[in-house]
């Protein structure tokens, strides 16, 4: 290279002797004139005009040959790109604007989808649009806001009379009152209703209206002979919901995540999240080039964004006010039992017949129809959707169903709960050591004899959950687009949990984009089965209320239903399960109730059992 610059150099001292420096007329004839007066200095003058004579001549045949007049100008073009130490002569420039434009706080979002999903999203945030609720002034006044003490249902009687039969739909008023007694006046109250009888433990979900007046109904197939008891539930006051929308909607980043950056004895830590309020210069930009799912950490002092190893939850930032906090108490407006001011019990009797023809169901408000997704009796699980749940009730009868399956589970620990369970359940399927962390993986089990496999990894971020490597931290979609597919494989997911603390919009552009790959592997590998699981409900404190609350994950689940419809996959009501079971509500919920879940899956994959 340094060769080759010095023999440009010898060239352009070279042509700097016979050619002119510009490639004007006025520029040559300036140069030549120039040469005139120094060979005047050298020779007498009686020579000058000989030089002259020659000049001019050779000036008439450059710009009378067009060949050499081109060859001159690319000649002229080459020396222009030789370097010079004038190209390093720095030139003053007036600038429009200032110098340093004023950097923004935040290039990111917790409110931004794709472009191609813009229509989408709100159309799926009008589909989940709650009925207005009232507003929680800083000076408001806990007396005038739901109380479940002072409110009260009521059955409602049978259309046309008489005694309920195995068929008919059972309809049920509440109505909602302060705590000084007086009716409310608008709706927006978060209430779940259920109908069960504990003793042949039976149970649904009733589905509840809201009249925006103060007052609802909750409606309930009746399924079972027998008696059947009412229950209601006040999950949350307007009120509160009113604080949760505020809540999110103003404080997105309220909970915080973490990651470490080493290199050789150089470890520092910063904070991540969906977004983060600095300008982009600041930010180690992790966004998945594949999803475009968008995550962010601050850049560290020292250490560069790729020497970012882990990921943590770290926790929460933000408490309400001491007001907003009795908003949320147990046993006063948070899941509290709402009392009945008439007998709660009703008897079932079996269905009637006229001329071999069922009567049809009472049809007294046709707008208001029950359709659960099915009900327990005898604690066991019957679906309402034409599936026919089986009983597997032992390791050869599951192990059976399981021959020469793949079974891939990605999603948040309530998914995990499935591979915990049937890793327990059958003992020929052996949990192969990973080295990885028990509670994200990624797991692995193989049963040798049976040719099975069952793999469970987690969801991306943002996952709260103890460290783990950011090698093993992929997103559900990425993982989809990985697997083979077929008739023997088996894809569940399920993801929910995590997306609570956020704008609705990011739980959305997440399934939006694992949609898509489920579109693209059912496209390549149309049997495949893939099952999602749907959220759950819960059991609710303060700070639960302000991460994972009920409210949040009743709407991500309509959200889930709403995006999937159009898709071929099962979807696998959790919601409705743990809802209308008679154990309390937990965030994994017991082991009957994730017995019944692995009879629904195991049903859908082997359905002739």
């Amino acid at each position: 290279m340094k060769a080759t610059c010095a023999t440009k150099q010898k060239h352009s001292q070279w042509y700097s002797y016979f050619l002119p420096s510009q490639g004007t007329n006025s520029q040559i004839e300036s140069s030549l004139l120039l040469g005139g007066q120094a060979l005047r200095k050298r020779f007498s003058l009686k020579y000058g005009w000989i030089f002259l004579l020659l000049a001019f001549c050779v000036l008439w045949v450059m710009f009378s040959n067009p060949n050499i007049a081109d060859h001159i100008v690319a000649k002229l073009a080459e020396l222009k790109k030789v370097p010079t130490t004038e190209a390093l002569i720095p030139t003053t420039r007036t600038l429009k604007g200032p110098t340093e434009p004023p950097k923004p706080t935040s290039f990111c979002s917790f409110h931004s989808v794709l472009p191609e999903d813009a229509l989408e999203l709100e159309f799926l945030k009008n589909y989940i649009t709650w009925p207005e609720t009232p507003s929680v002034p800083d000076n408001f006044s806990l007396t005038d806001t739901s109380h479940a003490a002072h409110s009260t249902f009521t059955i409602l009687p049978r259309d046309g009379g008489g005694s309920w039969h195995v068929g008919d739909q059972l309809e049920v008023l509440i109505k909602i009152n302060d705590f000084n007694g007086r009716p409310k006046k608008s709706g927006g109250d978060v209430v779940f209703a259920r109908l069960h009888n504990p003793t042949v433990h039976a149970g649904v979900v009733g589905k509840v209206f809201d009249h925006h007046n103060g007052s609802y109904t909750a409606v309930f197939p009746l399924l079972w002979e027998g008696s059947a008891q009412v229950e209601v539930t006040l999950v949350h006051s307007s009120e509160a919901v009113t604080v949760l929308d505020r809540v999110n909607q103003e404080e997105p980043g309220r909970i915080f995540f973490q990651s470490l950056f080493h290199s050789g004895s150089v470890t520092e830590a910063t904070n991540c999240n969906v977004c983060l309020k600095a300008p982009p210069e600041q930010l180690c930009n992790f966004t998945d080039t594949r999803t475009r799912e968008p995550w962010f950490c601050y850049k560290p002092k020292t250490l560069k964004c790729e020497h970012r190893i882990t990921h943590a939850f770290k926790g929460y930032v933000p408490q309400p006010t001491a007001k907003e906090a009795k908003l949320f108490q147990s046993g006063v407006n948070l899941k509290t039992s709402i009392q009945s001011s008439e007998p709660s019990r009703i008897s079932i009797l079996p269905k009637l017949k006229v001329l071999n023809e069922t009567v049809p169901v009472n049809m007294s408000g046709e707008a208001m129809r029950a359709n659960p997704a099915g009900y327990y009796y005898q604690g066991a699980w019957r679906a309402l959707d034409g599936t026919s749940v089986h009983q597997f009730n032992n390791a050869t009868a599951i192990s059976q169903c399981l021959k020469g399956k793949v079974l891939h589970l990605y999603g948040d620990s309530t998914v995990r709960q499935w591979f915990e369970f049937l890793i327990a359940k059958v003992p020929d399927l052996k949990k192969f050591d990973l080295k990885t962390p028990p509670q994200t993986g990624p797991l692995m089990a193989l049963d040798y004899k049976n040719n099975i496999l069952l793999t469970f990894r987690c969801h991306g971020p943002p996952l709260r959950a103890y460290t783990l490597p950011v090698s093993q931290f992929h997103f559900v979609a990425n993982e989809l687009d990985s697997v083979v597919g077929g008739a023997n494989t088996v894809v569940i997911f399920g993801v929910w949990a995590h997306f609570g603390v956020y704008p609705v919009e990011v739980y959305i552009r997440r399934l939006l984009s694992i949609r898509r790959a489920v579109v693209r592997l059912l496209t390549r590998a149309p049997d495949t089965l893939v099952v999602i699981r749907t959220g759950n409900p819960k059991r609710l404190t303060l700070r639960e209320s302000l991460t994972t609350d009920d409210y949040y994950a009743l709407q991500r689940d309509k959200i889930l239903r709403a995006i999937f419809k159009e898709v071929n996959v099962k979807l696998l009501d959790a919601w409705e399960m743990t809802q209308a079971h008679y154990l309390p509500h937990d965030l994994h919920p017991p082991q009957p109730i994730i017995k019944n879940m692995i009879d629904v899956i195991l049903s859908h994959i082997c359905p002739q059992r």
